[in-house]
């Protein structure tokens, strides 16, 4: 199982939403490979907009990511990547099972799009 990293700082967070995006009724999940990979190693990042709700909402709203991504990313993170986990207002509402299910799900298709080759590459 891959360690988990966090990320902290704001470049890694905009190379994140650079990459591959997959939204869910409850978050949105960013995926990119990390700059430079170490083996073994993930890293997660989790951001929560003003649009949330106000202080209190937000940390709760992380939290709760927090608490997903640990229950997952462990078991089907991929090393040498980047995730950021954002934060929707119905992250607060819904529930934790379903806020896992929507990770999942998330996952799953941003690593079926990171396993397919490029259009321009096929020939």
């Amino acid at each position: 199982m891959p360690v988990m990293d966090r990320l902290k700082n704001r470049p890694d967070f905009l190379r994140a939403a650079r990459g591959i995006r997959r939204s869910t009724a409850s978050l949105t999940l960013e995926l990119c490979p990390a700059p430079a990979p170490v083996s073994g190693h993930l890293r997660v990042g989790f951001t929560a907009s003003r649009k949330v709700g106000n202080a209190v909402a937000r940390n709760r709203a992380k939290r709760r990511l927090r608490a997903a991504a640990a229950a997952l990313l462990p078991l089907h993170g991929r090393e040498g990547h980047d995730y950021v986990l954002v934060a929707r207002t119905a992250t607060l509402t819904r529930p934790f099972a379903d806020l896992l299910n929507d990770l999942s799900g998330a996952l799953g298709a941003a690593h079926a799009r990171l396993d397919r080759p490029n259009r321009g590459d096929a020939k």
